[in-house]
């Protein structure tokens, strides 16, 4: 059996997803409950879309870590 390369998305990125693509808000919204600004909502969101894409075009199976990015950046400090 073989395995699939992998596309993952952190829980910000899924919860972008979620707020813009599936709730239908606007940036500023999604990045107030989010407590990111309306820029980096949209970089967050913007990452997110090209991941799914990969995962889409290149037959990738997609993974979701169960960290955020806020998270990962505490545990590198």
């Amino acid at each position: 059996m073989f395995k699939l390369e992998e596309a993952v998305l952190d829980m910000d990125e899924v919860e972008a997803i979620r707020l813009a693509d599936y709730e239908g808000l606007y940036h500023e919204d999604a990045g107030q409950k989010m407590d990111v600004s309306r820029a980096t909502f949209g970089r967050i969101l913007n990452n997110a879309r090209r991941k799914l894409a990969d995962a889409i075009i290149n037959g990738k199976a997609l993974k979701i870590e169960s960290t955020s990015s806020k998270e990962e950046e505490n545990n590198e400090s």
